[in-house]
């Protein structure tokens, strides 16, 4: 297979130099039979003192420095005077040790050492019409790439057989290691959102590339101290790669020093937190799609109506009633109805049997009662009604109660920790923000101990997810959604987005690369491709299933007992109650049975009890013991017979 080799060629005289260049280039030709690639080549000499013409065709990244600057006037202006300088009238001289004059080399300075400081070097880098200067170099600055973008974007032939080292950094679901990586080589070892968008960029502009993982697992910040880039814009900025095709978000400050694309996807900081335990229904949760006050009205209500609806049947002359006598006889015999049917317990039952809608075996005549009973049935349709379209939401839905909805909710309490990345664009906006709520939040997380930030993401959703419930990270909305969307499926997004930014693809400042990058992603995103890839790493290969889909799911399912426990819970205990009110009335009228009939309270029990178990019921609707013999009794009188026993069906 193809490899790569370095040459670095430094401390030569100029003559002995050339020699070993052109044992360079024999190497260079021998190793093109061989298919190996000499990628990198170095000199430290005088970049256009060289002889390169037999290197320029031959794909070698060539790459010198080159200590006189002769595009300076000056340096122009010497160099004419030089050449008619007639050698034998230059005596020389030696340099003082601490002189500090500008010369053909720039700023000569010497320390007390004697070495010579404050000097710049320029950089310069062969290309097919021959050197180009690409930057500088000096004590303060180090490396600094100030190349021409109009004329590096026009010169196509500069990424000819060449591999562009593309650094990104292991993270899921942009970059993954496949399973049995082992196995593989190279690109082919990875998989990824962004492995998958380097593959479609590189189609579009034609190029070969390498993918390298930063060795530090940094996306990239500058120390403040040493004003040194770490993570992938390090890499980009001291030319250790060209392109950066990661989740790198666009900043101000990362701006400054590389060059994004147009962002490829859009995102904010979001706060992740442990997904809490869904509290399931409660016995009396029939009950909740109403409120505690509501029910308390209502029961006031009811019992309100009741009185009314007495009162009034009462003062109304039209609920008074009495029956006519029959005909034939001479006195109107005693009635079974009383004069009034709207005594305080039948009023309860009458608004009791509205309020549930199944009715009673009466009804107002007035018309003050009347209306009494139409505002209560309107009442309880409207009541009903907004019942039964909210009981099916509260009695299917497992509902989840969040202790954090917002940044404000994060800021205000103390209880729940929280934290971000140690070094990216999160933590950046947290310090460089002058929202008070966010002032606030970040003075906490710079003095909190122990340190709430994380060196990697991976270990943020560990801490989120050992924590229960007691730390939020604070990390892209992406991010979040994607580690939502996996097993254990225990975490959650909580809130809305706190900013709003996007991701770019970072090349070098001036690169030849930035305007094919830039069109490259633009037509991805015009042609819907990026997102395909997104739906492709974030739901089809989802673990947890859409976030819709657990209500869904809720609300076709059957009810499980714990559901509606509690209308149980009711309907025994009204059974119960009902059981014991009867035993009750038994226990009364036999002891008023007993007084009547002079009979023991025990016989009289007997009685009642021999009557309820195998009584029958007789003509008139009177209810006979089976040693009664049919016969047509007047009136309602009970009376004691031996082995008789008459009771009116009017008596309990």
């Amino acid at each position: 297979r193809k490899g790569e080799l370095y040459f670095l060629l430094n401390g030569f005289e100029f003559l002995r130099f050339q020699s070993n260049l052109s044992l360079v280039f024999l190497f260079f030709a021998i190793a093109g039979e061989l298919h190996v690639l000499p990628s990198c080549f170095h000199t430290f000499q005088g970049f256009k003192d060289i002889s390169l013409e037999r290197f320029m065709h031959g794909g070698a990244n060539v790459t010198g420095f080159q200590l006189v600057d002769f595009s300076k006037p000056i340096v122009i202006k010497l160099m004419q005077r030089w050449n008619k300088l007639d050698q034998r009238e230059y005596p020389g001289s030696e340099s003082p040790p601490k002189v500090r004059i500008q010369g053909l080399t720039g700023n000569i300075q010497f320390d007390h050492y004697g070495r010579r400081v404050n000097y710049t070097m320029d950089v310069f880098e062969l290309r097919s019409n021959g050197p180009r200067k690409i930057g500088y170099w000096n004590d303060i600055d180090k490396l600094v790439l100030v190349q021409n973008e109009n004329s590096l974007s026009n010169d196509s032939s500069a990424m000819e057989n060449r591999t562009v080292v593309v650094t990104t950094i292991m993270e899921g679901p942009y970059v993954m290691l496949k399973k049995n990586w082992e196995l593989y080589e190279g690109n082919d070892q990875f998989e990824g959102y962004c492995v998958d968008l380097a593959s479609e960029i590189a189609k579009h502009i034609g190029i070969k590339y390498k993918i390298s993982i930063v060795p530090d697992g940094k996306y990239g910040a500058r120390d403040p101290e040493t004003k040194i880039w770490n993570g992938m814009v390090g890499e980009l900025v001291y030319g250790k790669a060209e392109i950066a095709v990661a989740p790198l978000t666009i900043t101000l400050v990362r701006e400054e020093v590389i060059d994004f694309s147009k962002p490829f996807m859009s995102l904010g900081i979001s706060i992740m937190i442990k997904k809490p335990q869904k509290s399931k229904p409660g016995v009396f949760s029939f009950l909740d799609p109403l409120a505690y006050e509501i029910w308390m009205c209502i029961v006031f209500a009811y019992i309100g109506v009741s009185v009314v609806l007495f009162l009034v049947s009462r003062f109304s002359p039209y609920e008074w009633h009495a029956e006519e006598p029959e005909e034939g006889a001479t006195e109107p015999g005693p009635t079974d109805q009383p004069p009034n049917e709207f005594g305080i317990f039948n009023s309860l039952w009458f608004s009791l049997g509205a309020f549930m809608q199944q009715g009673c075996d009466i009804s107002p005549r007035s018309l003050s009662g009347r209306i009494v009973g139409g505002v209560w049935w309107f009442f309880t349709l409207i009541i009903i009604s907004s019942y039964t379209a909210n009981l099916a939401a509260f009695l299917t839905v497992e509902r989840m109660v969040s202790p954090i909805e917002s940044a404000e909710d994060l800021a205000k309490q103390t209880e729940i920790a929280y934290g971000t990345l140690d070094s990216g664009s999160t933590k950046e906006f947290f310090r460089r923000s002058k929202i008070a709520v966010y002032e606030k939040m970040w003075s906490y997380m710079k003095s909190a101990e122990p340190t709430v930030f994380t060196k990697t993401t991976a270990e943020g959703v560990a801490r989120v997810r050992k924590s229960k419930g007691k730390y939020a990270f604070l990390l892209e909305s992406t991010m979040n959604e994607y580690t939502e969307q996996r097993k254990p499926c225990d975490t959650m997004k909580v809130g809305g987005n706190l900013d709003s930014k996007g991701y770019g693809i970072a090349t070098p400042k001036g690169s030849q690369l930035r305007t094919p990058v830039n069109l490259a992603v633009l037509k991805l995103s015009e042609a819907g491709v990026l997102d395909k890839l997104k739906n492709k790493w974030w739901y089809d290969k989802g673990e947890c299933g859409p976030k819709d889909s657990g209500s869904k799911d809720k609300s076709s399912q059957a009810l499980s007992l714990s559901n509606v426990a509690g209308v149980f819970y009711i309907l025994v205990g009204g059974l119960g109650l009902a059981m014991l009110v009867a035993l009750v009335e038994f226990c009364y009228k036999s002891r008023a049975e007993a007084k009547r009939m002079k009979l023991s309270f025990s016989e009289a029990m007997r009685n009642k009890a021999r009557l309820s178990i195998t009584g029958s019921v007789g003509e008139n609707g009177r209810v006979l013991t089976p040693d009664c013999p049919k016969a047509v009794h007047a009136g309602h009188a009970s009376f004691r017979h031996p082995g008789l026993a008459v009771v009116s069906s009017g008596l309990p």
